[in-house]
């Protein structure tokens, strides 16, 4: 490996006769697009809360400059002091899970919060983190190159994915499922392989959907497991059966294995009106109020559907509703471009790192943040179901935000030490 020159006292160093601008390092898309977000995310929480006896706009702003705070401190720390702790880190995200099932606090339907000296911390956001750390390390030393090589990342991802799922928290645990097939796929793994994880989700939605096509699909799957890997006979069989039982089980764990208002949540976003005062509600409100934004917006606490409160939790998963309202499509249009460019910039660093364990957690947090930012957003425009999954950096949540701040402070510590970089940070 070649190594990159050491700092000197040269041109480009700040040597004598040189001053050199003290925010000329800064790495602006990296910090400038979240900072923004929350700035203007504590303005629109105040607006959700006009006619409330509470206010957390402020809570949601010192939030955020104590997760800053954290992800400087974490940007000055070289990820490889974290290897030795890896199995620490894992226990412990494993331990806060299992807390939550004994001692946890239910709200919203879901036991995800634990009480410490008055502050309610939600583990399942600091264990995404945790395990992207950890899965980072495990592809790293150990690429996919066999289909046997799957079972030791699957194995170290289902169980904290499990401990969220039962809690029950679908979308989180769903976070899970994202982060793992993208570090997967940027470890090697074949795009075909991708699909055949993929495909029991697939058989599962069309059997409770449209049934007719598992005819086209099964023998798809089959095709392709056949194509892509060793034992051919073995691989075809099973693979046509595993998409034959969850087609078969779908059905059975639709009844048992929700509870009613998740399963609402999955289907009614295909027509709310079913339900325009049940479960369909938020998702009829969030629409009208993204719509009455227009263009412009009706102006930043000036939303009349916002200030009456229309929009239950407005001021969490559905925030992207406030935003369409107050600062139209423009405003939302400009926060889809921001978060765009933050995970263009999240490429440039992964693609840009000095190993392949700071390349993967790298990706792992763009996976992270990206799949949670089309998810709440799909959900709130109608076009996706309510997962309870919040939009990074906008939504009111602290353990959220901590463990966003934290996840920058990492990539900008990879960006620091990258190939190629300029000491930015």
């Amino acid at each position: 490996m070649l190594s990159l020159p050491r700092r000197g006292r040269g041109l480009f160093s700040g040597g004598p006769g040189v001053r050199r601008r003290p925010l000329a390092d800064v790495d602006w898309l990296l910090w400038g697009i979240p900072l923004a977000m929350v700035l203007v995310a504590g303005i629109l929480i105040a607006s959700t809360q006009r006619q409330a006896d509470y206010a957390d706009w402020y809570q949601h702003w010192v939030t955020g400059a104590v997760g800053m705070g954290l992800a400087l401190l974490l940007a000055r720390m070289p990820l490889e002091r974290l290897l030795p702790f890896k199995w620490v880190i894992y226990g412990a995200l494993v331990a806060s899970l299992v807390a939550v099932r004994i001692v946890g606090v239910s709200a919203l339907g879901a036991q995800s919060w634990i009480n410490i000296g008055g502050f309610y911390v939600q583990p399942s956001e600091f264990a995404k983190l945790g395990a992207i750390l950890l899965l980072a390390q495990v592809l790293a030393r150990h690429p996919i190159e066999r289909p046997v090589d799957l079972v030791r990342p699957v194995s170290l991802i289902g169980l904290p994915w499990l401990l969220v799922f039962i809690q029950p928290d679908l979308g989180s645990s769903l976070v899970f499922g994202a982060v793992l097939l993208v570090t997967l796929f940027w470890a090697g793994m074949p795009g075909a392989w991708v699909v055949l994880l993929l495909s029991p989700l697939v058989s599962a939605i069309a059997a409770g959907t449209l049934p007719w096509l598992l005819i086209g699909w099964i023998p798809l799957v089959g095709w392709l497991a056949w194509s892509s890997l060793p034992w051919k006979r073995v691989v075809l069989a099973v693979s046509v059966a595993v998409q034959g039982l969850f087609a078969v089980l779908t059905p059975w764990l639709w009844e048992h294995g929700l509870r009613p208002h998740q399963r609402d949540r999955l289907t009614l976003f295909l027509d709310p009106g079913q339900d325009p005062l049940g479960g369909g509600y938020h998702l009829l409100q969030s629409t009208v109020g993204i719509g009455s934004g227009q263009l412009w917006g009706t102006g930043l606490m000036q939303g009349s559907l916002t200030k009456l409160r229309f929009i239950p939790e407005q001021h969490t998963d559905f925030i992207f509703s406030a935003l369409g309202e107050e600062t139209g499509f423009i405003g939302s249009v400009l926060v889809v471009v921001g978060f765009v460019l933050l995970m263009w910039r999240l490429l440039q660093i992964a693609g840009r790192a000095r190993t392949d364990y700071e390349s993967l957690v790298v990706v792992g947090i763009g996976a992270m943040l990206m799949f949670q930012v089309v998810v709440n957003i799909n959900m709130t425009i109608g076009l996706g179901p309510i997962t309870g999954i919040p939009l990074p950096f906008l939504s009111y949540g602290r353990s959220a935000m901590l463990m966003n701040f934290m996840a920058l402070g990492l990539c900008a510590s990879v960006a620091r030490r990258g190939r190629s970089s300029q000491s930015r940070w």
